[in-house]
């Protein structure tokens, strides 16, 4: 029995709903899967958060009219087609896809779209050897905690640092010190200088003080 039109506009409007959530859509051809081999795909696709819808071309068509970002995917709408749509990791949902691919051999990607672009096979395999979501997110904490490692040894070495600013401004000030010292001894050396030598002058002026009385 063929579906009704409730049905078809309720199915149109959830093609609907999950496109709007999706940023990549693949279009593969299904036709000689088992429906045990359809569920064991939706399965390998959950953890990257895609789902897979199979429907009819002209559902899917009805679904991307006037939507210029999935309008591409017009071009794919052709034989039995499943519907990969992808929210956010589009990597390992293609890495996914490509191994249920390898093991069953009975399906073939006719292509995607991504951003209002039609993606051939190429286009997506390269997407595909990006890093995944997970490998993302384990090379930004790597980056995260080498950067940390770099200030907490930074933070240590502050200490130190400070240590040797202070000893270096002590230093500079004893150095000023014993200058100081050395300038005061100096001018006690010169002082007693100038009194001998004015006791000198004395004892010449007492001996012609001697010679005048003779």
């Amino acid at each position: 029995m063929g579906r009704t039109l409730e049905n078809k506009k309720e199915i149109v409007a959830d093609l609907k709903e999950t496109l709007s959530e999706s940023t990549l859509a693949l279009v593969i051809e299904y036709q000689g899967l088992t429906v045990a081999e359809i569920t064991d795909l939706r399965r390998r696709l959950r953890p990257s958060g895609t789902v897979c819808k199979v429907t009819k071309n002209t559902l899917m068509g009805i679904a991307i009219e006037g939507d210029k970002k999935w309008q591409p995917m017009s071009e794919l709408l052709k034989g039995s087609s499943a519907f990969l749509l992808v929210k956010e990791d589009f990597s390992s949902a293609i890495k996914a896809y490509q191994e249920f691919q390898k093991t069953t051999k009975k399906t073939e990607l006719r292509g995607g779209v991504m951003e209002g672009r039609l993606l051939k096979e190429p286009d997506v395999k390269a997407l595909g050897d990006l890093p995944s979501k997970e490998q993302l997110i384990a090379q930004i904490a790597g980056a995260i905690n080498a950067l940390a490692g770099k200030i907490a040894v930074g933070i240590n070495e502050i200490p130190g640092s400070l240590a040797r600013a202070f000893q270096a401004v002590a230093d500079q000030k004893q150095g000023d010190s014993s200058t100081e010292t050395a300038t005061v001894q100096d001018g006690s050396a010169e002082t007693t200088a100038v009194q001998d030598s004015s006791t000198e002058t004395a004892t010449v002026q007492d001996g012609g003080a001697e010679t005048v009385a003779e």
